[in-house]
């Protein structure tokens, strides 16, 4: 199951509460319809008041991530962080978790 850093916990949290005051909103990772190299899926973050019907929901300290069906699969043996430049544009990274 994918897995937050705490620095990617504390952003999205920041991000979604920034965005709306509804009380089961999330960042909602799913895929693009481009693909990425060698036909892997690429990924897209929007701040969402609820989870699509097909979503799984992925609730890590309080911080709630929205995943669709090819995010599930591209993230399930991942960690996700995070991190912020000087200008305030957010990064997400996406590593492997280690055994």
């Amino acid at each position: 199951m994918l897995t937050l850093t705490d620095n990617a916990s504390a952003i999205v949290t920041t991000l979604v509460s920034r965005q709306t005051d509804a009380p089961d909103a999330g960042l909602r990772i799913h895929s693009t319809e481009a693909q990425g190299p060698e036909g892997s899926a690429r990924l897209a973050v929007l701040v969402a008041t609820d989870p699509e019907p097909q979503d799984q929901v992925v609730e890590v300290a309080g911080t709630r991530l929205f995943l669709d069906e090819s995010a599930v699969a591209a993230l399930d043996d991942k960690i996700l962080d995070a991190g912020v430049d000087d200008e305030g544009s957010v990064s997400f990274a996406v590593t492997p978790q280690v055994a």
